[in-house]
């Protein structure tokens, strides 16, 4: 380097699967619901979904969190947080 060159800046994701993709889409969408607990399992469509170790990870990786209040275990909406919004835009993005 010389000194001119401007250091780079790489904006880097979690790691999620096709089906972790799913889910953030789903809930993105509007389809989705959590239940309160530091263990949130989440739904899709009013139905359990089948990978909750996948639907934790999201909750763990902060990609996912409830709408708002509720007493545990109460399923309430669940939205994307800007990392999940964000990789649902990328992922958006690099299919165009």
């Amino acid at each position: 380097m010389n000194g001119n060159e401007q250091p780079r800046t790489t904006i880097t994701h979690p790691l999620v699967n096709h089906r972790m993709l799913a889910m953030l889409r789903a809930i993105g969408a509007g389809r989705g619901r959590v239940s309160r607990s530091s263990e949130p399992d989440l739904f899709i469509d009013g139905l359990s979904c089948g990978d909750q170790f996948a639907a934790h990870a999201l909750a763990h990786l902060g990609l996912v969190r409830a709408a708002g209040p509720g007493l545990p275990g109460e399923l309430v909406p669940a939205v994307l947080t800007a990392a999940g919004q964000a990789i649902v835009t990328g992922e958006q993005r690099s299919a165009a």
